[in-house]
């Protein structure tokens, strides 16, 4: 089975969309393959922890980033559907603030691959969503931060039908001003020098 692999608009990001193999018993996919990815991409992509998530409709996580040498993200949907946003928080960049939108549903059978350093967030669109994650190194919440989903300075375009159910934590995080000044965010250049593979932009 062969995948559709593209690059996203924020270097760093990717859209791994699923062949389906469809007959009477009901169908057949591979959410991921290492060596499909490695050629399409140049990242040897190792996973380290899968992690999974369970959200009611409305519910909004994110954005959570990690720093530059933190672990990369390979996120797929495996039930309900989620609007998952990718959104460049690497100081330096040629598209620092901006940030790119997917929706992502059990049946389209997408993904998103999310280097270290850009920030992730989704939210619920079904009445469950069930997220999961694919991380190259174990999950450490000291190596993350939050910056606010809600910042109207990053205009995040999400549903307007819906009033956003988010974590205390989420709801408390910094702005992206607020993050920069504090200097939490990771730097463009140090994570190019670890991930370049993944820019094909910028290379």
């Amino acid at each position: 089975m062969e995948s559709q692999i593209e690059p996203l608009p924020i270097a760093g990001a990717w859209k791994i969309t699923a062949e389906v193999f469809t007959d009477h018993r009901g169908s057949l996919h591979e959410p991921f393959h290492s060596g499909q990815f490695a050629e399409a991409t140049g990242v040897d992509l190792v996973i380290r922890q899968a992690t999974c998530s369970t959200s009611h409709r409305a519910v909004l996580r994110g954005i959570r980033v990690t720093e530059a040498s933190g672990p990369a993200k390979y996120v797929t949907c495996l039930q309900g559907s989620v609007l998952d946003v990718v959104v460049d928080l690497r100081v330096g960049s040629p598209t620092f603030g901006c940030w790119h939108a997917e929706r992502l549903h059990h049946l389209d059978r997408a993904a998103l691959y999310i280097a270290p350093g850009l920030g992730h967030a989704f939210l619920a669109l079904s009445e469950t969503a069930t997220v999961l994650y694919l991380l190259s190194q174990s999950h450490e919440d000291a190596h993350e931060q939050t910056v606010n989903s809600l910042d109207p300075d990053l205009a995040i375009a999400w549903p307007t039908d819906v009033t956003p159910l988010r974590s205390a934590s989420d709801a408390a995080a910094p702005s992206l001003f607020e993050a920069r000044q504090a200097r939490t965010l990771p730097i463009y250049a140090t994570c190019v020098s670890l991930h370049g593979k993944a820019f094909p932009q910028f290379a």
